[in-house]
């Protein structure tokens, strides 16, 4: 595949998002209206997007990733250190302002690099910590214990939750998609406490 081909590709599965004067998102891949939050989370699942306004065509991708990005601050998820913002400002207007955006980039991009390195080496490490075989190990105990709380008919640890439904009805359905609802919040947890 040529590099044109791949860029074309890439484009092919971009989502353009159009902004109308009355500051309403309309996504026109889903042919629905949408909001900063569904940009968001868009973002983190890693879907490409571009927002235009829709009168002009203007590309306005940044300003919006921007006000994602203040919203984000402003609701007490702070991430930017003060002083680093004030570093930013001053850039505007300097003479190495042209050279940042890469930089920044290059930046973010070393520290992901380094953060998946991290957390294989962690995982790489469960192996040989005692601790974290613990931790292992309590877990699996934990998930046996849930296990015996679920009553005998409905669906067992590797069945499924339609199997429950028809053996012990609705209810018990709903109590086991509570309980793995429950057991994923858990390992989720125990998983950001090893980082």
């Amino acid at each position: 595949m040529t590099e044109t081909a791949g860029g074309a590709d890439k484009a092919d599965k971009t989502v353009i998002i159009k902004k109308y004067a009355n500051r309403r998102l309309y996504n026109t891949q889903s042919s629905s209206y949408i909001t900063l939050d569904h940009l968001a989370a868009m973002t983190r699942e890693g879907v490409e997007f571009r927002v235009l306004d829709a009168k002009s065509g203007t590309d306005i991708t940044h300003q919006i990733l921007t006000q994602i990005i203040m919203d984000e601050e402003a609701s007490g998820e702070q991430m930017l250190p003060v002083n680093f913002l004030r570093q930013l400002i001053g850039m505007y207007g300097n003479s190495m302002q042209g050279m940042i955006p890469q930089y920044l980039e290059a930046s973010m991009e070393q520290f992901q690099a380094h953060r998946l390195k991290l957390r294989k080496a962690f995982e790489e490490s469960l192996e040989v910590n005692p601790l974290a075989r613990l931790a292992q190990q309590n877990m699996a105990m934990f998930q046996a214990a849930a296990a015996a709380f679920v009553p005998p008919g409905v669906a067992g640890a590797h069945g499924t939750e339609e199997g429950a439904a028809s053996e012990g009805g609705a209810d018990s359905a709903d109590e086991l998609a509570k309980l793995r609802a429950q057991m994923a919040e858990m390992q989720r947890k125990l998983d950001s406490l090893g980082k």
